[in-house]
């Protein structure tokens, strides 16, 4: 049995080092009530494994490809860029993995995972920045070529997202989103790539066939 969970769970170390399955992380560092439900869940799941259910926690990065209805927020982010909506970025970063390798790595945690254990499913870190000059090299839109200070980015964030809420509205810019940000989410993929041998297509490849399927599908 594989429990998703979430990168969110995944502490990340203040000296800058990479995040692992076995960095430390408590309920009070969770940003948001779906990372704090998500860690919470993921504790109850791993007891379980403890008392001898077969079951086996995943934890994905940043998924990104095509047939990304909602869209999640990090195919928002892609929507924003095609609509020429990102003219800023913050120094940020995340893990980008391919949405069909991170369906693979479920698969492949259900048949080879061990039980008990955490698989970090991710394959690239990169910054906000480098992000963006990857979707400018596929779609053909400039990057954005202004940094943002977090500090201005927060107070945007806030305004946005209380008038937004006032009004019955999704905020333009979510403030958890940017408290989210303030560290950069960047993740040792290394555990599940050699125990899951998990696939790493490059994120140049899912990027590109997003911003078909956006413009595809008429989200921009």
């Amino acid at each position: 049995m594989v429990y998703t969970s979430t990168v969110g769970c995944i502490g990340i170390p203040d000296s800058g080092a990479l995040g692992t399955e076995d960095t430390p992380i408590a309920l009070e560092k969770m940003i948001g009530t779906y990372k704090r439900t998500k860690f919470q869940a993921e504790q109850v799941a791993l007891e379980l494994a403890k008392k001898g259910l077969p079951i086996v926690v995943v934890n994905p990065t940043a998924p990104v490809g095509e047939m990304d209805i909602k869209p999640t927020p990090t195919g928002e982010m892609i929507v924003r860029f095609l609509k020429r909506k990102m003219p800023a970025v913050i120094d940020t970063g995340l893990n980008l993995i391919d949405v069909r390798d991170c369906a693979e790595g479920h698969l492949r945690a259900a048949l080879r995972g061990r039980t008990g254990e955490r698989y970090i499913l991710g394959c690239k870190n990169l910054t906000l920045l480098d992000i963006c000059k990857v979707l400018s090299k596929v779609s053909g839109l400039p990057a954005p070529t202004i940094h943002l200070p977090y500090a201005v980015a927060y107070t945007a964030a806030w305004f946005s997202t209380k008038f937004s809420l006032a009004f019955g509205k999704t905020p333009g810019i979510s403030l958890e989103g940017v408290k989210m940000a303030k560290k950069r989410m960047f993740v040792d993929c290394a555990k599940a790539i050699r125990e899951l041998s998990l696939p790493q297509t490059p994120p140049e490849e899912p990027l590109a066939r997003a911003v078909a399927w956006f413009r595809e599908k008429k989200y921009v």
